[in-house]
């Protein structure tokens, strides 16, 4: 079968067309499957923070928080107050330690009366998640570099799952 110009291009084009739709379907495909990926029960954590404290640029009041990776293989976290009052995300990089942790865990730093959430740790685990230090824990860091060091303040924390 021979074609000429015209026919070679009405093919192209639907060719083009129909690369176009597989691709378009492929891509929503993987964007539902990452949308509607389970966060692990492994990866989310309950503890009474029993202080005001700030976490990235955001200070949160005390209270019972929930935190949880935003998806399986996201940097992102939600730290979100039980109730709802408050919530926010964070990206994350993350913690080593050489041995696996014996409790789950949130770090905090203290500078005289203020609490920057640092770290979070999954029982288990030799890699946890660490924050970023917000621009407000740099200041406190430069004040205190004279001093020494902040002091690190642990709540132990708790595996949960929602409710079905």
């Amino acid at each position: 079968m021979i074609l000429n110009g015209a026919e070679i291009g009405k093919l192209e084009d639907s060719m083009n067309k129909a690369l176009f739709r597989i691709t378009m379907t492929g891509m929503f495909a993987l964007a539902m499957l990452a949308v509607s990926q389970p966060v692990r029960a492994q990866e989310r954590l309950i503890a009474d923070i029993p202080f005001v404290f700030t976490a990235g640029k955001m200070t949160l009041p005390a209270g019972e928080y929930r935190v949880e990776k935003l998806a399986d293989d996201s940097a992102a976290l939600l730290i979100q107050r039980t109730d709802g009052s408050a919530a926010m995300a964070v990206i994350t990089f993350t913690a080593s330690s050489n041995a696996p942790q014996a409790k789950s865990k949130l770090v905090f730093h203290r500078y005289a009366d203020r609490y920057f959430l640092s770290q979070i740790w999954v029982a288990g685990n030799t890699r946890g998640r660490q924050l970023q230090k917000s621009p407000q824990e740099k200041e406190q860091t430069s004040l205190l570099a004279r001093n020494g060091k902040p002091d690190q303040v642990t709540i132990v924390a708790s595996l949960y799952s929602p409710k079905p």
